[in-house]
C-alpha cells in the first residue's frame, strides 16, 4: 500500500516538533481531536453568526465563571476590541469615530513601562495615546494615581512573572483604578497554565481578562477569549465583526468559535496536576541525557518564558568544550529530519519546552542531542 502523501509533503514544507514555545510563528498549538472534529462539523452548515457569538459567548461565560465571553480573532484582536470598547463603549455614534476622531473621548490608556512590548500595537490602532507610568525596575502607587484622569479609558496590564519585576501588583492596580471608576484590562494571553486563570484575574477585579485560544487552550490559533463584564463584553462586540466598526477585518469563523468552546471544554475535563508531572518528567530526561554530553551542562528552568508556573531544560554549550557552538547546534537541529525548533537561552544555551511536546518527542530530541554533541 503507497503511503498517504500530505498536505505539507506535497507544498514541500517540514513539520516541526516544537520544542520553544507556543508561538505563532510556529503554529501556536496542536487541537486535540475534539476540538477539530466540532470545527469540522460547524463548518457543515450556515448558521447567523451573531447568533453564534452570543450563544458560545453564554456558555464558555457559564464554564470560566464569568458574567460574559466573546470569542477574538485571536488575543490582539481581543486587546483590540477591549481598548475600543472601554472608549465608546455601545454607542454607535462613537465607535464610528474611531481610530482617528477621538477629541473629547477617553482616549488614554495607561500602561506600566516595564511592560511596554509589541502587542501595543493591538491597543495603540484604536487610536488611543499609551501613558507610561513607572521606570523599567519599579513603579510607585503615586505615579498611578496621577496618571488617572478624565482621558482615561483603561488601565492596561500584563500578566506573568516576566512582566511583574518593575510592576505594581495587579490587586494595588485593580484596588487604585476600580477607586476612580477606570476599568482594568488584563492581557493574559499566554497564562495558561493554570487554568483557573479564566476566572481568576476577573474575580480579582479586573474589568476584562484576555486569553489566546491557541496556547496552552489548545484551541483554533486564531481565536482568542476576551472575559469580563457583562456591558463591556456587550460593547466589544458592537465593535466587533461582522458590524462595521473597526473590528471588521479581524473576522472570527464559525469554526473558530466552536472550536474554542470545544477546546475550553477540553482543556477544563484535563487534570491539570497530572500534565505539570508530565511536563516535569520530560524536562528531567532531558537533563539527564545533556549532562552526559561533553562540554554541556544543563538544568531545570522555572517558571517557563510567558511566567507560567511550568519547567523548561536548559541545556548550555560550552565553547571550545563541547562538539558544536551554541548557534550551530540550533542551525543542525533546525535543519535536520524530523526539524526541531528551540529557544534561545542567553549567549550559550536552548531551551527545552515540554509544554508542545508530545508524549515520547522528548526523547527524538535527546536523541538528535547526542547524534550532534556526543
Amino acid at each position: 500500500m503507497e503511503a498517504r502523501v500530505g498536505i505539507y509533503d506535497t507544498l514541500g514544507v517540514k513539520p516541526v516538533i516544537n520544542a520553544a514555545a507556543t508561538l505563532t510563528r510556529l503554529g501556536g498549538s496542536i487541537m486535540p481531536e475534539q476540538v477539530v472534529a466540532a470545527m469540522v462539523e460547524a463548518s457543515r452548515s450556515f448558521v447567523d453568526i451573531v447568533e453564534l457569538q452570543e450563544r458560545v459567548g453564554k456558555r464558555i461565560a457559564e464554564l470560566t465563571r464569568n458574567e460574559a465571553a466573546y470569542v477574538s480573532c485571536g488575543a490582539a484582536a481581543g486587546l483590540t476590541l477591549a481598548t475600543a470598547a472601554c472608549v465608546t463603549g455601545t454607542d454607535p455614534a462613537l465607535i464610528a469615530r474611531l481610530p482617528r476622531e477621538l477629541a473629547g473621548l477617553r482616549d488614554e490608556v495607561v500602561v506600566h513601562r516595564c511592560q511596554r512590548n509589541g502587542y501595543d500595537f493591538a491597543v495603540r490602532q484604536t487610536g488611543v495615546r499609551l501613558v507610561e507610568i513607572g521606570y523599567p525596575n519599579a513603579t510607585q502607587e503615586w505615579e498611578l494615581e496621577a496618571a488617572l484622569g478624565p482621558r482615561t479609558a483603561a488601565v492596561l496590564y500584563f500578566a506573568g512573572a516576566n512582566f511583574s519585576r518593575g510592576a505594581l501588583p495587579l490587586s494595588t492596580v485593580i484596588e487604585i483604578a476600580r477607586r476612580r471608576g477606570v476599568p482594568v484590562i488584563v492581557d493574559g494571553a499566554a497564562q495558561i497554565p493554570p487554568v483557573s486563570n479564566l476566572w481568576a484575574y476577573t474575580q480579582a477585579g479586573a474589568d476584562i481578562a484576555i486569553f489566546s485560544g491557541g496556547k496552552g487552550l489548545r484551541g483554533p490559533q486564531p481565536s482568542g477569549l476576551v472575559l469580563g463584564r457583562q456591558d463591556l463584553i456587550d460593547a466589544v462586540r458592537m465593535n466587533g465583526s461582522p458590524n462595521s466598526a473597526i473590528g471588521r477585518p479581524m473576522k472570527v469563523g464559525k469554526e473558530e468559535m466552536v472550536g474554542l468552546l470545544a477546546a475550553v471544554e477540553w482543556y477544563l475535563s484535563q487534570d491539570e496536576p497530572a500534565l505539570i508531572e508530565r511536563y516535569e518528567r520530560q524536562v528531567a530526561d532531558v537533563i539527564a541525557a545533556a549532562r552526559r554530553l561533553p562540554g554541556v551542562t544543563a538544568e531545570r528552568g522555572f517558571p517557563s518564558e510567558a511566567g507560567q508556573p511550568m519547567p523548561r531544560a536548559v541545556v548550555r554549550i560550552c565553547e571550545g568544550e563541547a562538539k558544536l557552538t551554541r548557534d550551530s547546534l540550533v542551525a543542525q537541529l533546525r535543519a535536520g529530519s524530523p526539524r526541531i525548533e528551540v529557544a534561545l537561552a542567553g549567549q550559550d544555551g536552548i531551551f527545552v519546552n515540554p509544554q508542545t511536546l508530545d508524549p515520547g518527542q522528548e526523547q527524538i530530541i535527546i536523541d538528535r542531542l547526542v547524534e550532534l554533541l556526543a
